[in-house]
């Protein structure tokens, strides 16, 4: 099984190195590198210089912001650099913070994500071939591409593209187009992923007439752990926190919906509206979260996961403890989360570009 972290997205830069090392010292296959108060293409590079074996992921960077030119040279530079080991995750975002945040328009969200898939995997071949960019698609079009401009890279590995998402036809997307797929915090539950997103993540791998299985699946249900059980009542605080403002978004809701919380959802939304932040914690009980999210000491973790998990992934996401007391036996932890057996076929790192074959 990979095993994955994420950097808190709100390091400060001058402690990237730090906790990018102690990541790596700790066992961890990949790490995953956030967008919400810092660039993740800048922090990927501070990332990639400060480790040796990690894979670095972005999850996610914001493709609509973006031109897929200017993403397809900061990812080509980030592959050469890394040697190999950078791996690009692409999103959506949700249509407030687009418009609202960035000032950029939205439409077909699934759709154009999908015809930005196609345009970076056009720039990628054109960077490493030297052919002529030609990519006509229902949003993005490449027609130029000089040799002055091109960074070249026979040598270069094509970064693999990620993605993620919620509803069926982002999972679609994925499934047809993307290397890997990032499951969303909001929306890992099992029943979801089964009943939701797996079979959509298949439908879209049989549409494109995929010879790989489709993308590799990465759990990243941030599941509550702790050393002890008194440092796990800490740890479920902060969880309740996070997730009361993560489901606040209407866009989150279909697990809640689907284990029979909407109202909860409802009356999130209606605090957020009324500017109530404090309150929002108080919606989410310790039996609802007892529902959404697994939570266990490290002794206890590695069965939860794999009963949870154990048929569904080809990695797990696990949160990085915030201080390093306990780094021995949560390095032990993750020993022990690697063993558990990975669904289906097991992931291929040697390939690094696995839709490309199809």
């Amino acid at each position: 099984m990979e095993i994955v972290t994420t950097l808190p997205a709100d390091t400060p830069l001058d402690q990237v190195a730090a906790r990018i090392r102690r990541i790596e010292r700790l066992g961890f296959d990949t790490v995953h590198i956030p967008e919400t108060v810092h660039d993740s293409l800048a922090v990927a590079l501070l990332a990639a210089e400060h480790s040796t074996r990690l894979s670095i992921r972005t999850s996610m960077t914001l493709a609509f912001p973006r031109s897929p030119m200017v993403t397809a040279y900061a990812a080509w530079d980030l592959a050469r650099f890394s040697g190999g080991r950078f791996q690009l995750g692409l999103a959506t975002q949700v249509r407030g913070n687009i418009e609202g945040r960035f000032s950029v328009a939205w439409s077909d969200p699934a759709g154009r994500l999908a015809d930005y898939l196609r345009a970076m995997r056009a720039i990628f071949d054109s960077f490493r071939t030297g052919r002529p960019l030609a990519h006509h698609g229902e949003h993005y079009r490449f027609t130029r591409l000089q040799p002055y401009f091109n960074p070249g890279g026979a040598d270069v590995r094509p970064p693999q593209l990620w993605t993620g998402g919620v509803n069926r036809r982002a999972c679609e997307v994925a499934g047809e187009l993307a290397d890997g797929f990032v499951t969303h915090a909001t929306n890992s539950h099992p029943r979801f992923l089964r009943g939701h997103c797996l079979p959509a993540l298949a439908a879209g791998a049989r549409r494109a007439g995929r010879s790989d299985g489709g993308p590799q699946v990465v759990v990243v249900s941030k599941c509550v752990t702790a050393p002890d059980r008194a440092a796990l009542c800490v740890a479920l605080d902060a969880a309740r926190r996070e997730f009361a403002f993560l489901y606040s978004t209407p866009a989150y809701r279909p697990t809640l919906r689907m284990l029979g919380h909407a109202r909860v959802g409802e009356r999130l939304t209606e605090l957020v509206r009324a500017e109530r932040w404090a309150d929002l914690p108080g919606v989410l009980t310790d039996d609802i979260l007892a529902t959404l999210v697994p939570q266990a000491t490290y002794a206890e973790l590695p069965e939860l996961l794999r009963r949870w998990y154990g048929d569904i992934a080809h990695g797990l996401a696990v949160g990085l403890p915030p201080d390093d007391r306990h780094d021995d036996e949560f390095a032990e932890l993750v020993r022990q989360l690697r063993a558990i057996p990975v669904a289906g076929p097991p992931a291929r790192p040697d390939v690094p570009n696995q839709a490309n074959a199809w």
